[in-house]
């Protein structure tokens, strides 16, 4: 091996450790998650959406009367239990549509975890509650994807403009 390739293997192990280390030791408190939209299981589908897109948030966590999360209702949701099933957005509430007892993780759980089970369980937005059930943020798939770029800035920072990835349409897959 030339000295440029010892280097660049170094330099490539350093960063796989750097990477390996943040994906295990970093805990969702680093993603700053944005502060939940928590609602009763009440409300009209028609209030929570207004709220989901005044807050630019993909969903809304539901709340019982004591503030502890019972469920939560997502874009997906939407799609799937309101609009695919024919229902009224404006007469239906969301604790008939919602996904109840949803897993949630803690601040100090590990980005990981949640990672994981976003991958596994096929989730796209994970509440996160303090020890007493109650709703403190949320995590995203974007929020994972963005702490995931800040761990290859140069990287990222560096595609050209134009570059296949922004039209994978055009890339031949088979």
């Amino acid at each position: 091996m030339s000295d440029t390739e010892d280097a660049y293997a170094e330099t490539l192990d350093a960063d796989l450790h750097e990477i390996r280390g943040a994906l295990f030791d970093d805990t969702l408190a680093v993603l700053s998650p944005p502060d939940p939209i928590c609602l009763g299981d009440t409300v009209s589908v028609q209030d929570a959406v207004d709220a989901m897109v005044a807050r630019r948030q993909a969903g809304v966590l539901v709340v019982d009367a004591g503030t502890c999360l019972i469920g939560i209702f997502t874009e997906r949701d939407v799609l799937r239990r309101v609009v695919g099933q024919g229902l009224d957005p404006r007469r239906t509430p969301i604790g008939q549509v919602m996904t109840r007892d949803p897993q949630a993780l803690r601040l100090r759980d590990r980005v990981a975890h949640a990672l994981h089970s976003m991958s596994v369980a096929g989730y796209r937005t994970v509440p996160i509650v303090d020890e007493v059930g109650r709703p403190v943020g949320v995590v995203t798939g974007s929020d994972v994807i963005r702490w995931l770029a800040d761990l290859f800035p140069e990287e990222v920072l560096n595609l050209p403009p134009g570059d296949r990835i922004k039209n994978p349409e055009q890339i031949d897959a088979g």
